[in-house]
């Protein structure tokens, strides 16, 4: 049976035109030709994942700048940008070609790319050398299981710029750009929720295997690399196109545009990760690498909000070391398994307030600080002449996404004298509400009565956090009673904003 699915991934992966790689919307620009003659690169998308690395907020505060020693071989300022000429560059590459599967040629179009990884990326470069010590030992990892050459580790560069939230504009997402229909091949699930393409262990073993299935298409690691970003079906016509020639350079011509650069692009990273220090580049290190890292096991649907509030950890530390999770909540279906990423040393204190963190952070079980960072207060917002639901989030010190979900949203737009309903941490509501919290469990939030048959049921809006539980504790029923009301099989979801019944 799973020789026959193996044959069946192969076929699909072969007949397929564009739609089996993961960037084949794109367009490729280096900044030269082979020729020499200059290219735009405003619309590479190579250059745009780089630049996604500016909106990664996890640099702001998690990052130490090194800089260049001083007693070292290169005694660069700071601000120096070396450059070299084309012997040196082939030179180098030359060496790195030597002990390497792929061939690592040097032409103008390759350094155009190492151009644009030295010079005119700079900045954005050293946040992406950081992020491979969060990366890199998994793939590393990965790529030894399956017996494939360590150098596919440099593929995520090129792909994502290590931005594990990348999307591309044809809607590849996560560290290795997966397309939706190439990431379900390989068993990667994606719901309104989660994403599997952007968990970074579940995403890399994926694309080992298809990296596999590829050479077994191929036989060759740079068809591989292009096959990775046109699709099996694209390498395979330019191979027909092309006379029957058996190499990438040979077939490059006849290959998508795109992929004309991709694979110059991936050379030049090799080069650059080799020769770093040589170009005064220098790497802002996380505070954190992969191995002062842990997850574990969630056991009831949770918010970021709720483990940030016990653990001292901030919601963008939690969302940056979680990229799965698409809403800020790690959902509980009984079925599915699903792990929460912290630094080590934040996983014992989890542990130990686990039941705290399930319940909503119960003032019995947890200091003031942390009640007082858990309860809610209900305030009505009027929207004034020239806000957005951003300014108003930003005011309240909640998100867009919350506020919508609140107030049944479809859209983020929202007109003058428009009434929202927005739940504010204590923290921010006032003393009095403070003080409330401090000596009063939160209150049942029913909005409405309604009869159905001939049965009146009261129900309660679901706010972002609600478990069934907590729900249930709040109305003085059992969690069966209130799966009952509601029709509850094993598999639920609650979705913040709608209506759920807590009651005849």
């Amino acid at each position: 049976m799973r020789r026959l699915m193996r044959y069946w991934v192969l076929a699909v992966l072969l007949i397929s035109g564009s739609g089996g790689g993961f960037l084949q919307a794109q367009t490729t620009l280096p900044s030269v030709n082979p020729d020499g003659t200059s290219l735009s690169v405003a619309d590479d998308p190579i250059a745009a994942m780089l630049d996604s690395l500016v909106r990664l907020k996890y640099f702001e505060k998690n990052s130490i700048k090194t800089y260049p020693p001083r007693s070292g071989k290169y005694k660069y300022s700071p601000d120096s940008i070396p450059r070299f000429d084309d012997l040196i560059y082939e030179s180098r590459l030359a060496k790195i070609d030597a002990v390497s599967p792929f061939d690592l040629q040097y032409n103008t179009v390759v350094r155009g790319y190492i151009d644009l990884y030295t010079v005119r990326k700079r900045e954005l470069v050293q946040r992406m050398l950081g992020l491979t010590q969060l990366y890199f030992p998994l793939f590393e990892e990965k790529l030894d299981k399956y017996g494939l050459p360590l150098e596919f580790k440099y593929l995520a560069i090129v792909e994502s710029a290590m931005n594990p939230v990348a999307k591309s504009r044809s809607g590849a997402m996560g560290l290795w750009q997966f397309m939706y229909p190439t990431g379900k091949m390989y068993g990667l699930k994606m719901n309104s929720y989660t994403d599997d393409r952007c968990d970074i262990y579940k995403a890399t073993e994926a694309a080992c295997q298809h990296f596999k299935d590829l050479y077994e298409l191929f036989g060759d690691w740079q068809l591989v690399l292009a096959a990775y970003n046109s699709g099996a079906g694209n390498v395979s016509k330019a191979i027909r196109r092309s006379g029957g020639k058996n190499t990438y350079w040979e077939i490059r011509p006849f290959l998508p545009k795109e992929t004309q650069g991709y694979v110059p692009a991936f050379i030049a990273v090799n080069y650059v990760m080799s020769y770093a220090t040589e170009h005064n580049l220098y790497p802002y290190t996380p505070k954190k690498t992969f191995y002062e890292l842990d997850t574990v096991t969630i056991k009831q649907q949770v918010t970021f909000r709720q483990i940030a509030a016990v653990l001292d950890v901030p919601v963008e530390d939690i969302e940056f070391l979680n990229p799965i999770y698409k809403r800020d909540v790690i959902p509980y279906t009984g079925t599915e398994v699903y792990k929460l990423c912290l630094p080590a040393a934040k996983i014992g204190a989890f542990i130990n307030n686990e039941t705290a963190i399930y319940t909503y952070l119960k003032k019995d079980t947890l200091t003031s600080k942390n009640v007082l960072a858990s309860q809610e207060v209900m305030k009505i917002h009027t929207v004034k002449k020239g806000e957005h639901l951003n300014v108003i989030a930003r005011k309240y010190g909640v998100t867009a996404y919350e506020i919508k979900a609140w107030n049944n949203m479809k859209t983020a737009s929202v007109r003058p004298g428009q009434r929202l309903t927005v739940y504010v941490p204590t923290g921010k509501a006032g003393a009095a509400s403070i003080a409330a919290a401090k000596n009063t469990a939160p209150a049942p939030v029913v909005t409405s009565i309604a009869t159905e048959g001939n049965v009146k049921y009261k129900y309660q809006t679901i706010k972002k956090g609600d478990t069934l539980w907590t729900i249930a504790q709040a109305n003085g029923i059992t969690v069966d009673e209130l799966k009952k009301l509601n029709n509850y099989g094993s598999k639920y979801m609650l979705m913040p904003g709608k209506k759920i019944r807590v009651g005849k």
